[in-house]
């Protein structure tokens, strides 16, 4: 647990400042958006899986791609997975492997979140497979965590203001390390309900 904590403080630290896009077009960090995520997903009383979700969402782009044939060309929220998958579960890693398909899904289905698209990310739906059809939508909707994945997803299109306070990547640390030993304190009850029968 402790190493994918210091390796997720790690690239956070190397990569975080970053610069993302932004509502007023002031220059952004990426860690200040991933920040900003994490906490409208806490104001939304979202689960702290999914408030981790919305803090580790794009550690994908400090990630390289690996090097064979059929990873290099692997998408940010895959190569998250590859960094997250040792330590978090579905609830976590779900909501991060689609939240790029949810924007292709509210762009299908809400015409308000189409028009209030940043710049960059109308930009970047297109080479994400524009607007989802009728049948990827219904596709998409059976799938689990695709709510949680469209919540990340409407919380990472807010995240983009300049100058927004938020808690240290320290708090959220806490969240993280939370839902890491939230399996080992199940277990732990599993066995000690085995022992007293």
């Amino acid at each position: 647990m402790q190493p994918l904590l210091d390796h997720i403080e790690a690239l956070f630290d190397t990569h975080g400042e970053q610069p993302q896009d932004s509502q007023d077009g002031q220059p952004i960090s990426a860690l200040s958006h991933a920040l900003q995520c994490a906490q409208l997903a806490e104001w939304a009383d979202a689960s702290p899986a999914l408030v981790s979700a919305a803090l580790l969402h794009d550690v994908g782009h400090f990630v390289a791609p690996r090097q064979d044939a059929q990873t290099a060309r692997l998408p940010h929220e895959q190569r998250a997975l590859d960094v997250l998958a040792d330590g978090f579960g579905d609830d976590v890693l779900g909501p991060i492997r689609l939240h790029v398909q949810a924007k292709r899904y509210l762009v299908a289905t809400d015409p308000a979140y189409a028009e209030a698209l940043s710049s960059r990310s109308r930009r970047a739906l297109a080479a994400q497979g524009g607007p989802m059809t009728r049948p990827q939508q219904r596709t998409f909707e059976q799938l689990p965590h695709a709510w949680g994945a469209v919540q990340l997803r409407r919380w990472d299109d807010r995240a983009k203001q300049a100058g927004k306070r938020t808690p240290p990547l320290a708090y959220y640390l806490g969240v993280l390390e939370e839902v890491l030993q939230a399996p080992m304190q199940q277990h732990k009850i599993a066995i000690g309900a085995r022992s007293a029968a």
